[in-house]
């Protein structure tokens, strides 16, 4: 093995160490920052929320049809989300974890940002990438105000900083409450390259924000 091979083993070894045992870390991200809801009224009902139809079945194998061809890529950061279905076309910033223990988020102040936690696997990687995003910010909505709108066979597309483009179809879109929040299903890994995209949602009140996730479960289908 050259030189080259066994630095680039090394530098994966680290990465691994690096990232989250995900059985020990609860999500509860993106503090729900009060939506204006007292101003106009085209948003007085709040962000979609899933349809209980669009929940993934937990007893589908975790790599199907088109995915069994898809190899997954190696490492690299991600550069940009695109979800075509709800118009979302954003930069993605690193989010490591908070003093607190949770998940960092993307500032708030700008509307149009989404976040990769860099405890997980870029998306791509064989594992779970995670990629976060706020539901609102205190000018009205934010980049993943309509996520829960989503449906299965969605596409959700990350631009990497190799050039590459991964290609999630999702299968799953659920809601979970903050306090009771099944860490171990949303990002154990399936043994294929899967995405957990993640924003606020649920039941919502102005003293304490929103009191769940929304969360869409994605294989990968393609690269470009």
């Amino acid at each position: 093995m050259s030189a080259s091979e066994l630095a680039e083993l090394a530098e994966e070894e680290e990465r691994r160490k690096k990232r989250a045992p995900w059985g020990v870390i609860a999500l509860v991200l993106l503090t729900g920052i009060a939506l204006i809801r007292n101003g106009s009224g085209e948003f007085d009902v709040g962000p979609p929320q899933p349809a209980s139809a669009a929940a993934a079945d937990r007893h589908v194998p975790a790599v199907v049809g088109a995915a069994d061809a898809v190899q997954p890529l190696p490492y690299s950061p991600p550069d940009r989300v695109r979800i075509p279905t709800i118009r979302v076309d954003a930069p993605v910033l690193p989010v490591g974890l908070a003093a607190d223990g949770w998940v960092g988020a993307p500032p708030p102040e700008d509307p149009n940002l989404a976040g990769w936690f860099t405890g997980a696997v870029t998306p791509g990687e064989k594992g779970t990438a995670v990629v976060v995003g706020h539901v609102d910010n205190k000018q009205g909505p934010a980049v993943f105000y309509n996520l829960g709108a989503l449906k299965k066979g969605n596409r959700v597309e990350i631009a990497r900083k190799d050039g590459k483009t991964a290609v999630f179809e999702i299968y799953g879109i659920e809601v979970f409450e903050k306090n009771n929040f099944p860490g171990d299903r949303v990002y154990a890994s399936k043994g294929a390259a899967e995405l957990r995209v993640i924003t606020c949602g649920g039941g919502f009140s102005k003293k304490h924000g929103y009191d769940g996730n929304v969360v869409a479960f994605a294989r990968l289908v393609e690269v470009r």
